[in-house]
């Protein structure tokens, strides 16, 4: 199994460009929430993501990775795919 993975993003956004880019290029199917404009998906998006509001915000096995710096900065230490490998199915 591979793990489950969300990300909420703008349309336009550079970092959510550059995060989706990167899981794509790991072969990652990922669930996006496009919620340009829409307060109250942002709103629901921070309630998960600890406060926080940037975007993207991105979750792992529906744990909270962080942004685009957060997930560029665990692969650079080798550990993102080991989270995408996991799966929170038991």
């Amino acid at each position: 199994m591979t793990a489950k993975v969300e990300i909420y993003t703008w349309r336009t956004c550079p970092f959510c460009i550059r995060a989706k880019s990167l899981l794509n290029n790991k072969g990652v199917e990922f669930f996006e929430y496009s919620i340009d404009g829409d307060e109250a998906a942002r709103n629901k998006m921070a309630q998960r993501a600890n406060g926080r509001r940037s975007l993207p915000q991105i979750f792992i096995n529906d744990e909270h990775v962080g942004g685009c710096d957060d997930i560029h900065a665990l692969d650079r230490q080798g550990k993102l795919d080991e989270l995408l490998a996991s799966s929170n199915i038991v």
